[in-house]
């Protein structure tokens, strides 16, 4: 009975107070909708910028690193106490090849590890594509196309052509969009490759890849192996990658130090290879929710304050209920009824607003340019921000509410109706 009475007691001053609730409502509505915003765009962000990154990028990547010899033959000659005397000019680094020792021996033994999916040997080489007076620069990965379509996404973002179609024409080769529409070819054209060495290959153009980066996009191009080592002028068994795809990529880290400590190679993980974005990421999700519990705390203060207002207006309906016998946790119960009305109500309108808001935002077509290829907004409809976002709000607004209801239940009766 008295519980119910303090309920109709709150909604009674929240009716007759209708400005002032209606704010602090509003106060709430838009903390809460602008939080969904915000964690929602910027989760979507993160996500599509990982993806972006890790769609073609291996969870282990095993490598020849090359490392320039720093102990000069001088300080080598140094050491011999013969007396002799050595005279060098313009000594160069040794012409060390990237080639991954005894690769497709390491590449049997790796898949049959029950922790890998599997294993795509590459052979990566900078070169030149030419097109009559184009000339560009770029990088030339031969890959196996069986492989590299069961375990990366390279089939999934061709714009023309298949990845299949490298298998069914000899010296075939498969460009990225900015790359391809620099040099204005298209599928069927022939464009020249020279490398470093000087070695020079026609190849056909067969289809036109699209990851959405220009890192990738502009820059970079597929063939078979076979057509990789022919231009590179290397035997069949030269290879200086192996992508490592794994059925849990979270233990990629343990996996690459027993790799590296087992087989005696350099094994790098898909997180060290990308700690800068990994690292932006983290910063982006701890702006996130310094903002967001920002905008919910300023909503907060807003009912604080007018809860504030609300009890020094009332200060004498609150002595004639005390005086008729309500008690303190009652007096506190009022108040608390009303912050939780107010919390409860403006949070799902909240949600209602901000689900409004990222449907809006994730149609609007996103400025596509040389960057980045993409249609609309990245933004996530993740159920548990909406969660987070609406139980956060509530509780901001009733601990807004309580600390004033203490307050209001320390009012003296008899000092009120005297005054």
């Amino acid at each position: 009975m008295k519980r119910s009475l303090t309920l109709e007691i709150a909604l009674t001053h929240l009716l007759t107070k209708r400005k002032q609730t209606i704010v602090a409502m509003l106060g709430v509505t838009f903390g809460i909708s602008m939080f969904l915003v915000m964690i929602s765009f910027m989760t979507g962000v993160n996500d599509f910028t990982k993806r972006l990154a890790m769609d073609e990028a291996p969870d282990i990547r095993i490598y020849n690193p090359l490392e320039i010899e720093k102990n000069t033959i001088i300080a080598k000659a140094a050491e011999d106490t013969s007396g002799n005397l050595y005279l060098v000019h313009h000594q160069r680094p040794k012409n060390v090849l990237p080639k991954l020792p005894n690769s497709l021996m390491l590449a049997k033994v790796l898949e049959s590890m029950p922790e890998i999916k599997g294993v795509a040997p590459q052979v990566a080489t900078q070169v030149f594509f030419n097109n009559g007076p184009i000339r560009i620069s770029g990088s030339l990965l031969g890959i196996d196309v069986k492989r590299q379509g069961e375990l990366f996404t390279l089939g999934q973002k061709m714009d023309a052509g298949q990845l299949i179609d490298l298998l069914g024409i000899n010296d075939g080769v498969l460009l990225g969009y900015g790359l391809a529409k620099t040099m204005n070819v298209g599928v069927g054209d022939r464009v020249s490759i020279t490398t470093s060495e000087g070695n020079i290959l026609m190849l056909r153009v067969v289809g036109i890849f699209s990851y959405g980066m220009a890192d990738f996009d502009n820059a970079r191009a597929y063939a078979t192996l076979a057509t990789v080592q022919k231009v590179m002028q290397r035997d069949p068994s030269f290879i200086t990658d192996l992508h490592l795809k794994m059925y849990d990529n979270a233990r990629a880290k343990a996996m690459a130090e027993q790799i590296s400590k087992q087989f005696g190679v350099h094994a790098e993980d898909w997180t060290t290879a990308n700690a800068s974005l990994l690292a932006g990421e983290s910063i982006r999700f701890v702006m996130t929710g310094v903002i967001s519990f920002t905008l919910l705390l300023v909503a907060g203060f807003g009912i604080y304050n007018i809860m504030n207002m609300n009890i020094i207006n009332k200060l004498k309906d609150i002595a004639i209920l005390k005086a008729t016998g309500f008690e303190s946790r009652q007096i506190v119960g009022i108040f608390l009824w009303q912050s939780a009305i107010i919390g409860v109500m403006g949070g799902t309108i909240g949600l209602l607003l901000g689900y409004g808001f990222c449907v809006a935002l994730s149609h609007t077509p996103f400025p596509n340019g040389d960057i980045i290829r993409i249609e609309t907004m990245p933004v996530n409809f993740f159920p548990q921000h909406y969660i987070m976002g609406f139980c956060f709000g509530v509780i901001t607004t009733i601990l807004a509410g309580f600390f004033p209801s203490l307050k209001a239940a320390k009012v003296d009766p008899v000092q009120i109706i005297r005054g």
